[in-house]
């Protein structure tokens, strides 16, 4: 096995405190779950599919991608992973 390797002093001393367990979560027994729940649904495994769409809609996709800084099918795909959630609604 490897040994790791640190850059400073300050990098040990914090490595040291992670080992010693020094560092307690400060999150709600909720949150945690949560979080574990987040982690569950982003190791699930993904499915490939195909959409037809304007190229005009795509476009502007592509655009608000690059302006959150995401490939466009990670913004597609939490696009329809939020609205799956109930966090985004369709309004007429």
């Amino acid at each position: 096995m490897k040994k790791t390797r640190y850059i400073d002093k300050e990098e040990i001393e914090l490595a040291k405190s992670l080992e010693t367990e020094e560092w307690v979560s400060d999150l709600t027994r909720k949150e945690k779950r949560q979080y574990e729940e987040y982690a569950r649904n982003s190791l699930t495994k993904q499915k490939r599919i195909n959409i037809r769409m304007t190229e005009l809609d795509l476009r502007k996709i592509k655009a608000k991608a690059i302006e959150e800084g995401l490939p466009y099918q990670s913004l597609i795909s939490m696009l329809i992973h939020k609205y799956n959630e109930g966090k985004i609604s369709i309004q007429e």
